[in-house]
């Protein structure tokens, strides 16, 4: 019949959320500017973005799963999203390769960047975090979160759901131990962002990869209320395997940044 299916790919139906994603990016990006130059609404254009945009992800995300339930989702159709996914967390990596270059720029070649001191240790600088006092705790915890996830997706493969629930809480419950433990890390931190190179790379990096772990609980809490509601089987579930490798390139990430910048970095300053 003309007009007939024949292919196993999806054709998305008309939507409006990509209109509605790129103008409350828009929105979010000229609320930023305007706030950055002190306008009075700044932060309310910066907000209603922002709210835009979280509005856009969770109807998008929501078509999503219905077109899963729906039977959409093909093998082809699959394979695809995981490619989506394997590019997302690589552009991801580059992101992160971005503060690690800016760190050991600032560290291996300080004599080139005498606008902001020209040497290396800062001046400034009278001590810094021991990489083997909480940084080491929070290492040893995301190790095991990145255990727990793993337990709970090879329970998934085995049809074990009581598994699954289990591992999707303690890697959740250890994933916002790890947050508040960085955020007391940087509570009674030495030293400051902003004053020197070492204490912007610190922040910049340590920092972004913190928001990214508050990013993967929160897409694994997501997964652990899908999980509630009987979504995922253990031949269908590529929403859980995308919040695991995304939660594993945080783990992975995090002993890159314990290992240059919290112990090869501190080498030469006092500790804290």
């Amino acid at each position: 019949m003309a007009g007939a299916k024949n292919h196993e790919f999806h054709i998305l139906p008309p939507s409006i959320m990509p209109l509605a994603g790129s103008i409350s990016l828009l929105t979010m990006t000229s609320g930023g500017v305007l706030t950055m130059h002190d306008s009075a609404n700044g932060k309310y254009v910066l907000a209603l973005g922002a709210v835009g945009i979280l509005f856009t992800l969770f109807q998008w995300w929501s078509s999503v799963i219905r077109e899963a339930h729906a039977g959409d989702h093909t093998p082809v159709v699959q394979l695809h999203l995981r490619y989506g996914m394997i590019l997302f967390i690589a552009s991801e990596v580059m992101f992160f390769v971005g503060w690690f270059w800016a760190f050991f720029d600032f560290s291996l070649f300080p004599s080139a960047a005498k606008i902001i001191g020209g040497t290396w240790p800062p001046k400034s600088m009278t001590a810094v975090l021991n990489a083997f006092d909480l940084p080491l705790i929070n290492t040893l915890i995301l190790l095991c979160s990145g255990t727990t996830v793993t337990w709970a997706h090879h329970c998934l493969l085995h049809g074990n759901r009581a598994g699954l629930k289990t591992g999707l809480w303690c890697t959740i419950l250890l994933g916002m131990l790890f947050t508040s433990l960085q955020a007391f890390e940087y509570a009674h931190a030495p030293f400051v962002f902003g004053k020197n190179t070492y204490g912007s790379a610190f922040y910049m990096a340590t920092g972004f990869h913190g928001f990214h772990v508050i990013i993967g609980t929160i897409f694994l809490a997501v997964c652990l209320k899908r999980t509630y509601n009987g979504d995922f089987t253990p031949k269908q579930h590529f929403g859980f395997e995308a919040a695991a490798w995304y939660w594993h390139f945080v783990d992975v990430v995090w002993l890159f940044l314990f290992t240059a910048i919290y112990v090869w970095g501190n080498w030469g300053f006092p500790v804290d």
